[in-house]
């Protein structure tokens, strides 16, 4: 028996369009990490980029369960002195809720220079229009 092993060039990859209204964040970004590697795939390979474009729309419709509403802070560090900052998971939402679905899908992959990759396959938007129907995306059902 052979192994495959997957090349750059043979590698297809779909386009996938996902609807986040309703969905959970952490289960949400579990499984675009799983489609973005290419472990929903038989021909995965971890060295190789087989995964698919993933289109994520109604980011702004997203939940948490639990208390992570109130009590949920991303920080950030100005590289000034003193320029510790914290920003609640609620502004975040106000102002920019495709960050909170990419931070949570970024942490989930591997820490290495292929995982950018990973994440420029990655689309995501705040309501139900997109500008990618030129690549005819074919929608998703993640939870059933």
């Amino acid at each position: 028996m052979k192994c495959f092993l997957a090349k750059k060039g043979q590698v297809e990859q779909k386009w996938l369009l996902v609807d986040a209204q309703n969905a959970v964040l952490g289960r949400l970004a579990v499984k675009l990490a799983m489609i973005l590697m290419g472990k929903t795939k038989p021909t995965y390979t971890p060295n190789v980029d087989v995964g698919d474009y993933v289109i994520v729309i109604n980011a702004d419709k997203i939940r948490v369960t639990g208390r992570k509403a109130e009590a949920k802070e991303y920080d950030y560090y100005t590289l000034y002195p003193g320029g510790h900052k914290y920003v609640s998971f609620a502004e975040m939402m106000a102002k920019k809720p495709e960050k909170v679905i990419q931070m949570a899908v970024r942490r989930m992959l591997p820490k290495n220079k292929i995982a950018r990759d990973f994440l420029k396959k990655l689309k995501i938007y705040k309501g139900a229009e997109h500008e990618h129907q030129a690549q005819k995306p074919e929608k998703v059902e993640l939870f059933n």
